[in-house]
């Protein structure tokens, strides 16, 4: 009688954990990335005297890493509800989430939502910005180093937010946010609000709400698109404007992208940013008016090997105003760098 007991109990326990596993399979993915480079400036100074454009991400010396990325997704078996927890170790992912605490410093996203038709998905949590053309992620930008208008722009937003499809074209997306990059929790107790316009591949996007501790309302509009004109050419744009009681920055890049083979496409970014008033703070000179621009040119190569891209890269930034160095550490209005990096994605 035992051993019928023991064995009843080891099928039942046995059944149930294959039926664990596979409705596990059915509802748990895991997904994520990693990244490293080699940055070295041709125009400016290395070493313990390196300097970099003032955006984020890719930006220290000789050889460096980027970060681990690992997203982990789950959703119930008919997709009505779910949850996302997108977690970032390394440099880059302490880049991102730079205004959290010790607590949650390596969270990037993290929020649960609901289906609640086909035509209407709330989310809450936190979750990366819907503004701009760039990402945090490295595997979804084609240009590894980043933009000035997605350095000083938004990274991520903690909420709530509806995205509307309105008909097979078009797209909405309104939401109640905290300050900008405040993930944890709201804590001056000021409230942003965020929107969304979509028509197939183009978004107009809006943010109005006050920021850091700001007396005045932030205003930010933001225009993202990008076509295939052919099977081997493709076009992608951004442009934006932010403004906060008169110190303003606005900017426009276009993304053209070539692809030679299977394995290979050449991309160039080519990107004017300025500053009114101070802006951002984002070029590090100014004129008697706190007025600067720059122009910053990058050429990336994106070569694929299975899952693993090899990106070499040069970028030319050239400011307004003598904001760099050259290699004798003499002020410079101009910088040239090369990187070459290396993303894998699992």
């Amino acid at each position: 009688m035992k051993s019928i007991i023991t064995f009843l109990v080891l099928a039942i326990t046995t059944t149930s954990l294959f039926a664990q596993e596979e409705s596990t399979k059915k509802k748990f993915t895991v997904e994520g990335s990693v990244d490293t480079y080699f940055r070295q400036n041709l125009s400016g100074p290395n070493g313990e005297d390196a300097i970099a454009p003032n955006t984020s991400f890719a930006n220290r010396n000789g050889f460096a890493i980027g970060m681990a990325n690992v997203i982990g997704s789950f959703e119930s078996e008919n997709g009505k509800v779910g949850a996302v927890a997108d977690l970032v170790f390394g440099p880059r992912g302490e880049e991102a989430v730079f205004l959290s605490g010790p607590s949650s410093n390596i969270v990037n996203q993290l929020y649960v939502y609901w289906n609640v038709s086909e035509k209407v998905k709330l989310t809450l949590g936190n979750f990366n910005t819907f503004l701009g053309y760039e990402v945090i992620s490295p595997t979804l930008n084609f240009n590894y180093s980043t933009s000035y208008m997605f350095s000083y722009g938004p990274f991520s937003h903690t909420g709530i937010k509806a995205d509307f499809t309105l008909s097979e074209d078009w797209s909405a997306m309104v939401g109640v946010l905290n300050q900008t990059d405040a993930t944890e929790f709201n804590f001056d107790n000021d409230y942003t609000l965020g929107a969304q316009l979509g028509y197939k591949t183009t978004y107009l996007n809006f943010l109005y709400g006050k920021q850091g501790g700001s007396t005045e309302s932030t205003f930010q509009v933001d225009l993202t698109t990008g076509h295939d004109l052919s099977d081997d050419f493709y076009l992608g744009l951004n442009a934006t404007y932010n403004d906060t009681d008169g110190a303003s920055f606005y900017g426009v890049a276009l993304y053209p992208q070539y692809k030679t083979s299977e394995s290979f496409t050449l991309g160039l970014r080519g990107e004017y940013f300025a500053e009114a008033e101070g802006g951002a703070g984002a070029i590090g000179g100014y004129d008697d008016e706190g007025d600067a621009s720059v122009l910053a040119v990058t050429l990336t190569g994106s070569y694929t090997v299975g899952d693993l891209t090899i990106k070499p890269e040069f970028r030319l930034d050239s400011a307004s105003e003598d904001t760099f160095l050259d290699t004798d550490l003499e002020p410079n209005s101009s910088l040239s760098s090369f990187l070459i990096a290396g993303i894998y994605k699992f």
